[in-house]
């Protein structure tokens, strides 16, 4: 451990005694005992978000697009709408609209992952995915993990992703189990033979270039137990009930319609879901020999001295930009079906 570090993790723990919160000594008892039940982390990629600064020497780098998205393209179409809406919706001024649109019109001919319009400085960072896992698999949530005041299983009820507007400042004192996650995951890079070469020399690159560590809020997900270890379905979400909620539409709706499941075996999946979700808290159903299990997923972004890592070389695009809107005038007046 070097000073700086072992300095950070002597104050967070100063912190804790002076505060004396009898919740937040929960909350890292909680994380001790997960440290030993599930001691190993397990990678599950790479995942994408947007982030902004905004003028000013002390402004923080800042989460306006969940770091959620598996490609860097997808961050940028999202970057892409974001702008051209607000040229279309936010202004009657034609001098900002035409810079909003000139940016709008680089995103749709370059795979950008920074730009600056209107002052704000606007790039796609990259941060990865982990969850721990012991002796009976992935992580599920911890009884500290904050659960929605609603609980229903209404799916129109959505909560906000906790990313939104959350500072990617690496200094962030946030308790002592995520000093020492950050401690151990400064030096965090891929290797095996399971990685292309240029994916590892990209992740020992990133290790100099933003040696700063910065831990996203905890999101959840659905996995399910295969014969090597457990496959994630679906997307992050940011409780655990949201979760629970998932794999519930997945056990109604999504499978039986994925799988092509027979009258009588998309029966079966949906006994089991109500029996999921009669259990309330549960984190596992069980339909026949599969294994589902609600799962606690982690996610870090590397910080160097000009802010959050961008995408490297080696990530894998699915595609190129495009133009995704209508052309628009600096008046405001939309063009349908022009190039």
């Amino acid at each position: 451990m070097n000073d700086d570090w072992k300095r950070r993790i002597d104050r967070l723990h100063q912190g804790l005694v002076r505060r004396d919160d009898p919740t937040e000594w929960v909350t890292e008892a909680d994380g001790v005992d997960a440290s030993y039940r599930y001691p190993h982390l397990t990678l599950r990629g790479p995942v994408f978000g947007l982030a902004v600064r905004e003028p000013g020497a002390a402004a923080h780098w800042r989460v306006v697009k969940p770091v959620t998205s598996r490609t860097p393209q997808e961050i940028r179409d999202g970057l892409n709408s974001l702008l051209w809406f607000k040229a279309k919706d936010d202004t009657d001024d034609p001098g900002v609209r035409r810079e909003l649109l000139a940016a709008v019109a680089v995103l749709e001919r370059e795979p950008v992952d920074e730009l600056t319009a209107l002052g704000m400085r606007y790039r796609v960072v990259r941060g990865d995915e982990f969850a721990r896992c012991g002796e009976s698999g992935v992580e599920p949530p911890r009884p500290t993990d904050p659960e929605p005041v609603d609980r229903s299983w209404d799916g129109r009820r959505r909560v906000p992703s906790p990313d939104l507007d959350f500072a990617l400042a690496p200094d962030r004192e946030e308790g002592l189990m995520a000093g020492a996650m950050k401690l151990a995951l400064q030096e965090f890079a891929y290797s095996g033979e399971q990685f292309p070469a240029e994916v590892c020399k990209d992740s020992e690159r990133a290790l100099a270039d933003y040696p700063g560590v910065v831990l996203l809020p905890v999101g959840f997900g659905v996995a399910e137990r295969t014969g090597g270890g457990w496959r994630p379905h679906g997307g992050l979400m940011p409780t655990p009930h949201d979760a629970r909620q998932l794999l519930f539409e997945q056990l109604v709706e999504l499978w039986p319609l994925l799988y092509g499941l027979s009258e009588r075996e998309s029966a079966h999946y949906a006994r089991a879901a109500e029996e999921f979700k009669a259990a309330g808290r549960a984190d596992e159903a069980r339909v026949g020999d599969r294994l589902f299990r609600v799962c606690r997923i982690e996610r870090m972004v590397r910080t160097g001295p000009d802010g959050p890592e961008s995408p490297r070389p080696s990530d894998p695009d699915d595609y190129a930009p495009t133009k995704i809107h209508p052309t628009m005038d600096e008046d405001g007046t939309l063009h349908y079906g022009e190039a």
